[in-house]
């Protein structure tokens, strides 16, 4: 009755019917988890792996990029000290890495779900760079 494409729809959206024998329902849909500070992967439901402070990007059992932490200042997802001082340098080397990570150029042929994803860390990460590449508003920004 349920189709491959129909099922993995569902199951992305966190709508997989209770009633289907032999699956779990998914308590939420991604848009949810995404917002929730929950520990497992949106798509297989996994671990991540580590503490919740570690720097989880993409799920280690599917490869799945997770959704972006919305309370991480831009220092800690830079990696660099909170203080005035910021060594740009490193402050660039880090916004390429992580760029080259999370672009949403390389997530063409990924769900929907992932490009979302990596709209939002591609955002996060540029406006992390743009207000810590500059004194005012880095000054600005660690005194709010």
């Amino acid at each position: 009755m349920w189709g491959g494409r129909a099922r993995a729809l569902l199951r992305v959206w966190g709508l997989w019917p209770a009633w289907v024998p032999g699956r779990r329902p998914l308590s939420s849909n991604a848009a949810s988890q995404a917002r929730s500070n929950s520990p497992r992967c949106w798509k297989c439901g996994g671990s991540p792996g580590g503490p919740m402070g570690e720097d989880v990007l993409f799920c280690p059992q599917c490869r799945a990029l997770q959704p972006p932490d919305p309370t991480r200042d831009y220092f800690s997802l830079m990696d660099c000290n909170r203080s005035f001082r910021v060594d740009t340098t490193k402050l660039q080397h880090r916004y390429q890495q992580l760029q080259r990570l999370v672009h949403p150029d390389f997530f063409s042929r990924r769900s929907q779900t992932e490009k979302d994803f990596s709209e939002k860390h591609s955002t996060l990460v540029n406006d992390a760079y743009k207000t810590l590449l500059a004194p005012l508003s880095r000054g600005l920004y660690l005194v709010s």
